[in-house]
């Protein structure tokens, strides 16, 4: 335990606390146990780290991964046990997926000592959901995605721009302070600011792991599928980012990559909860929900220049931004004729050249253009989506 305490340590004293991400301040940090899942490299760590350097008594508190090799011969509660006899009150445990029967043992810690706080993260989000049935009620989960891009202007270029509604945004109030055109960083930001690591400079190889990790060792591992079965996924995402906005045909999918249609259904399910791509369901059910899928995207527009490299679709990009930015805070939906919906209002996006045509029919309808720098009527910048978290 003593070398657990000494890295912990370490990374309390590095860890930086001038940038929080936007999910902070929406969780609930005072629950017995809490769980913070996202897609991997998005930031769960530090932020766990900053929460304890803010606000937890360091000398009470230990933070943990649990791929460390102290479990090699140790069980996740005798490190609560031994930690809470020494005076322990808050263990934060990180990659929690990778501790094998962690739930179990979760909710024995939870049931046994009382005055011990739990908070533990996950990149593994369909491992977490799978467990958190055996936590019934015990843990709330929250949801964290990659950079917005007011975030990436805070912690690339220390621009401090504010959260804007939806409301503001199509009423162009936008402003980012000291930026007097925007349309260059929003280029940056489409190619590396939706993970924190993007200014690294082996970036680009970060993200490739990222993407190998989560398609041949996180999927194939909770479905219990082979080796190459995940890399006829991953050949999946790379159609997927090269495409127009895709509309999948399931069968000839199946066909493509060699799997059967009912098992397709269920392969992009995953690559949606393990934060590969977004599938943008009709009416019926809601981008969140069961509805009938009307479109597939890549999961961020990182991912889709890495995977379709200079074959990446230009509408594909706004697209997969707008979904991506304005998930967060708003149920985004198919629209019947044009590309969205959020509540009664219609969306349709494009380049500075796109028309009315799409919208002409909607009650309250919308033009997302990109290449533009200011909005005027029903037209709207597509950068300025990216300030509403």
């Amino acid at each position: 335990m003593e070398q657990l305490f000494n890295t912990y340590n370490k990374l309390i004293k590095s860890v930086d606390t001038d940038f929080v991400r936007y999910m902070y301040d929406r969780i609930i940090w005072s629950g017995r146990m809490l769980g913070l899942v996202g897609p991997r490299g998005v930031g769960k760590t530090t932020m766990l780290l900053q929460h304890i350097k803010l606000y937890l008594p360091i000398e009470q508190t230990l933070y943990v991964s649990a791929d460390n090799l102290y479990f090699m011969d140790h069980t996740l509660v005798d490190l609560a046990n031994n930690f809470v006899k020494q005076g322990g009150k808050h263990l934060l445990v990180d990659e929690i997926h990778k501790y094998i029967g962690w739930s179990r043992e979760l909710k024995q810690i939870y049931d046994t000592l009382p005055d011990l706080q739990l908070i533990f993260t996950g990149s593994s989000i369909l491992d977490i959901y799978k467990g958190v049935a055996d936590l019934s009620r015990r843990a709330p989960i929250y949801e964290m995605q990659g950079l917005s891009f007011r975030e990436y202007l805070y912690l690339f270029h220390q621009v401090n721009a504010p959260i804007y509604s939806i409301d503001e945004i199509l009423t162009h109030k936008v402003e980012i302070p000291g930026v007097a055109h925007p349309l260059p960083l929003f280029a940056d930001y489409l190619k590396r600011g939706y993970y924190p690591f993007g200014s690294d400079d082996d970036y680009e190889l970060k993200l490739e792991q990222v993407i190998y990790q989560t398609m041949e060792d996180d999927i194939p591992q909770y479905a219990m599928m082979n080796v190459s079965t995940g890399r006829k996924l991953r050949q999946l995402l790379v159609i997927i980012s090269k495409s127009v906005p895709f509309k999948p045909i399931m069968t000839k999918l199946a066909e493509l990559i060699g799997v059967s249609r009912n098992q397709l259904g269920d392969y992009l399910l995953y690559m949606e909860k393990a934060g590969m791509i977004t599938q943008l369901r009709d009416k019926t059910g809601g981008i969140r929900g069961l509805g009938k899928v009307d479109k597939v995207y890549i999961d961020n527009t990182n991912l889709a220049y890495i995977l379709g490299n200079k074959a990446t679709d230009v509408g594909n990009l706004r697209e997969t931004f707008f979904i991506n930015q304005m998930r967060v805070n708003n149920d985004v939906i198919a629209a019947p004729k044009a590309d969205f919906l959020i509540g009664e209002r219609t969306f349709e996006v494009g380049g500075k050249k796109k028309g009315q045509r799409q919208i002409a029919d909607s009650t309250e309808g919308y033009i997302v253009k990109d290449d533009i720098e200011v909005g005027y009527l029903n037209v709207v910048p597509l950068w300025a989506f990216g300030l509403n978290y």
